[in-house]
């Protein structure tokens, strides 16, 4: 199986769907000519051209709209955030408009639409450009929510997220572009809304979801060394949530750690760990934990910023606490 980047299985799914249907095009910043921010988009233009490729003016609330018009006309956008923090500038349009115009309709209207972007802390780039959002769209009904941490789950869940008639929320990670792995050859598909258990273990259940995942395995690591077997969660959809997985895990394990780089208070990883306490109280041998980002803006100093994050060593510290070891 080839090993390729987290940014070239991106493109292997918006090139497939783009060959397979001729209604799905790209758009954003910098998508065209300069062949993407992260140079996901590279080779597009010259394949499928200016009509289908198309750089858009810096403006997301307008151009995000358009994608949604264009979805609501029978068309299958894929619309490109430079990064999730511009697309605060669209919420308006995400929120009231491609959430609810399916609804309103009573679902004369589908919305196939897919918003793509960095999410999360990156390096070096403070507080206005390092945050991890993903709570502000999971909190929308309406919005189906994606955060894939691996090339495979890239591609696969990207090739889904296309072919949904509901408007997805698909977060990436600037850190994550040139990560490297194992990544199927054609027809690929990875089903929304279903979680996968990426470590099997049998004394504690780690959930996570996108860049926090490599923290995960580093700590799963360095606990069997102190005897102790960690089955890792991957979410991988955000909204709709795969509670059963969660719940069948927890129930072998008898204890549950979260793992979610956003701030704690509302996010998606305060969520689960609410989820797991209150639906697998019989189960749970300890208190839920949850380890999170630090309730404060990214600092730009590097060694704050690393410190203000989820790491493997505070992974470790948490199953320690639950293991009462």
């Amino acid at each position: 199986m080839p090993v390729i980047t987290y940014r070239e299985a991106l493109r292997q799914a918006i090139d497939e769907e783009m060959e397979r249907d001729d209604r799905v095009f790209l758009m954003g910043e910098e998508v065209a000519e300069y062949e993407g921010a992260y140079k996901v988009s590279q080779g597009l233009l010259g394949k499928y051209g200016p009509q289908r490729v198309i750089d858009t003016p810096i403006t997301e609330e307008s151009f995000t709209g358009v994608g949604i018009g264009a979805a609501m006309l029978g068309l299958r956008p894929v619309v490109e955030w430079m990064t999730v923090n511009f697309g605060l500038q669209a919420m308006d349009q995400i929120i009231n408009n491609a959430a609810k115009l399916r609804y309103m309709s009573g679902g004369q209207i589908t919305l196939p639409l897919v918003v793509r972007g960095p999410n999360g802390p990156a390096e070096w780039l403070a507080a206005q450009h390092s945050q991890a959002l993903q709570a502000l769209f999971a909190h929308v009904p309406g919005l189906k929510v994606v955060a894939p941490a691996t090339p495979a789950d890239a591609k696969g869940l990207l090739k889904s997220a296309i072919r949904d008639d509901n408007p997805v929320i698909f977060l990436e990670g600037e850190l994550m572009y040139a990560w490297r792995g194992e990544v199927p050859q054609g027809e690929w598909l990875v089903p929304l809304g279903k979680a996968d258990v990426k470590r099997a273990g049998g004394d504690v259940t780690i959930i996570t979801f996108g860049r926090p995942l490599r923290a995960a395995h580093e700590a799963a690591e360095q606990l069997v060394r102190q005897g102790v077997e960690a089955e890792i969660i991957d979410l991988r959809t955000l909204r709709p949530l795969d509670e059963a997985t969660l719940y069948a895990s927890v129930a072998r394990t008898n204890r549950c750690v979260v793992v979610d780089e956003a701030w704690p208070l509302a996010s998606v990883g305060s969520h689960v760990a609410w989820l797991v306490a209150r639906n697998c109280f019989d189960d749970l041998d300890a208190p839920v934990e949850l380890v999170s980002g630090d309730d404060i803006p990214m600092p730009y100093n590097h060694a704050l910023e690393l410190a203000a994050q989820p790491s493997a060593q505070k992974v470790v510290e948490a199953v320690k606490k639950v293991m009462y070891l």
